[in-house]
């Protein structure tokens, strides 16, 4: 991202931040914070869709409180709307990569664990992680992979493969589906496709194989429909789309749209053969937040297992928490695209935060692939 879109990316979540917190004065930060203890809300600033309406419900009876939530569609916006100013927030659910740029910041409030009886119920698999070692300051809330969706009927007839990262990248698959393929619109996300493509790690620094993965990507450009955050899961489910790039639990919704609505083809989808991304989303105290009381409330509450469940059973989300696996429907847990077995789990890698000098070199290099 060059300078001046840098500014455009602050002017725009100024404009988008609808929550009445304070982004320019302290008297106003005052008020907010008052506002906040009287009418006893907790502040949430969340993905969409990423919280069963039953549970915010149940929660609220249980504290007596209301649960006020913002959203956001990536975590690059949840980074911008923070850095120009946005404050207020009690609780924030980023990716690790984010929760590691958040840390390395000092903008998160250390857990009081002992006001977490229920952390015990998290799967130590996915504990102690690189961007939170020892668990000082995240809670695993769920995860997703991303992957391919894809209309099956429309492959298999097509004589097209399905688990492979070839399928966005190469004109000789991608000339058959012309026009009905979207991609994330994420540097981050389908920079790492590409890179898992040639064989790199989804985290690697190397420029040289940036710039392989760059021209792979404007290579493939011509071939899609779009660069897409949230229009593919409907796209996909009304046959519009034939392949997409995206996150699992978006699938799981298209998927179940599609059956839903009873349309004559099924929507699946898979894991790359190459390896991807597993995205660990945790949820964060954040320091402007007033109500680290109804913070602690809402994490324990949360990591109860008929809690956590409701979210996987809702949108398909992977899920760290021991105690939800005896609630969640057993089809899907029987789904490798949603909890992947011992050996698609060793060919996913989580995103680490990079430093400025590679974001910066990030940024120029999507520059240009968008103005390609």
């Amino acid at each position: 991202m060059s300078f001046q879109n840098f500014y455009v990316t602050m002017f725009v979540a100024i404009l988008s931040f609808s929550i009445p917190f304070n982004t320019s004065g302290s008297d106003q930060e005052e008020n907010t914070n008052s506002i906040a203890r009287k009418e006893n809300i907790l502040y949430l600033f969340n993905w969409n869709h990423y919280i069963a309406p039953g549970t915010v419900k149940r929660f609220e009876r249980s504290c007596n409180c209301k649960l006020s939530q913002n959203y956001y569609s990536d975590n690059e916006e949840m980074l911008a709307k923070l850095a120009a100013g946005a404050t207020g927030y009690d609780l924030i659910v980023p990716t690790g990569n984010a929760v590691d740029s958040l840390i390395r910041q000092g903008a998160l409030k250390p857990l009081n664990k002992s006001l977490l009886s229920n952390f015990k119920n998290i799967n130590p698999t996915h504990l102690n992680t690189k961007f939170d070692p020892g668990n000082i300051y995240s809670v695993p809330y769920a995860y997703t992979l991303t992957l391919l969706g894809f209309n099956q009927e429309k492959m298999h007839d097509l004589g097209l493969p399905t688990d492979t990262w070839a399928i966005i990248f190469e004109p000789r698959y991608l000339e058959k589906i012309k026009g009905r393929v979207t991609v994330l619109d994420s540097q981050r996300e389908l920079m790492a496709a590409a890179l898992r493509y040639l064989s790199y790690s989804a985290n690697d620094t190397n420029e040289e194989h940036w710039n392989q993965a760059k021209e792979r990507i404007i290579r493939a450009k011509p071939y899609w429909a779009a660069f897409s955050n949230t229009s593919y899961i409907r796209e996909l489910a009304v046959g519009n789309l034939w392949v997409a790039h995206g996150y699992s639990n978006d699938m799981f919704q298209a998927a179940l749209d599609a059956k839903r609505t009873g349309r004559k083809f099924t929507i699946n989808y898979s894991t790359p053969k190459e390896g991807g991304v597993l995205a660990l989303d945790s949820i964060v105290v954040h320091k402007s937040g007033v109500r680290t009381d109804l913070a602690h409330q809402f994490i324990n509450f949360m990591l109860d297992g008929r809690n956590s469940a409701e979210l996987t059973n809702l949108i398909g989300s992977g899920n760290p928490n021991m105690d939800a696996m005896k609630f969640i429907q057993p089809d899907i847990i029987r789904n490798n695209a949603v909890f992947p077995d011992k050996d698609s789990l060793a060919k996913l890698e989580m995103l680490q935060d990079f430093d400025r000098n590679q974001r910066r070199l990030l940024s120029r290099l999507w520059t240009e692939i968008k103005l390609r």
